[in-house]
């Protein structure tokens, strides 16, 4: 039987046991939908009722321009060395650890845990994590807010399954690594379109998408076969992009 969103759904919703946090990663080429599919699975799962699911986008550890001017890698905004890699394993690390209440995975309560004045259940601290502004290209800090609630973390982002570097820490921090795969032609269109919206004439869009885009998109579909589930098109959400 093909593969199908529900599928993903029930597969995500397994992940954490035993009283842990579980982290799921989505990779996949520039375009292939990786955001769109971390939004619906975190959509569906959360429901009407209290937030479990938190959404962590590895694109807010893109370096800031101005660090890209210094280091002469502008032109090449969105390559692996273009992001703070060991910081992203670092959070992945934080929310992997720490777990409601504000106790350390194996460890003892936090003292950072603090007793609410009414007397009820002690609440542990809130994790911030950097977002993306599309329009601006830019980082910015302390966007993302994962509550102590949450027991599964998705995260998405072209490189997790990258095994040089800080990036191999990425990749022992997720409990699982699935490989968002589109045809070609549609995640081109689909791309080209997404810079043009957010300010790119066509000519520079395309430009960007078939020049940088398209070495960063080759980098990562190299590692397709180090994922543990390819998403085929036909178990993605349907777009209107």
């Amino acid at each position: 039987m093909p593969l199908t969103f529900d599928d993903l759904l029930a597969r995500a919703r397994s992940l954490p046991r035993g009283g842990r946090r579980a982290i799921l990663g989505i990779a996949g080429s520039p375009g292939a939908g990786k955001t769109t599919l971390a939004e619906c699975l975190v959509r569906e799962l959360n429901g009407a009722g209290d937030p479990w699911v938190a959404h962590v986008p590895m694109d807010g550890f893109h370096l800031a321009d101005a660090e890209l001017d210094r280091l002469g890698r502008r032109d090449r905004k969105g390559a692996p060395d273009t992001f703070d890699a060991a910081g992203y394993a670092a959070l992945l690390r934080r929310l992997r650890e720490e777990v409601p209440g504000g106790t350390a995975a194996g460890g003892a309560g936090s003292a950072d845990c603090e007793e609410p004045a009414d007397g009820g259940e002690a609440v542990g601290d809130i994790v911030y994590a950097p977002g993306f502004e599309r329009v601006l290209e830019q980082p910015i800090a302390g966007a993302v807010p994962v509550p102590p609630s949450a027991r599964l973390i998705v995260t998405e982002g072209n490189y997790l399954l990258l095994g040089g570097g800080a990036w191999a820490r990425v990749r022992s921090g997720l409990d699982e690594v699935w490989f968002c795969e589109l045809p070609e032609p549609e995640r081109i269109r689909r791309l080209v379109a997404r810079h043009e919206r957010f300010g790119k004439s066509h000519e520079d869009a395309v430009a960007w998408v078939l020049g940088s885009d398209q070495r960063n998109a080759d980098l990562v579909a190299a590692t397709r076969d180090r994922a543990d589930l390819v998403v085929p098109e036909g178990a993605m959400p349907v777009t209107r992009s």
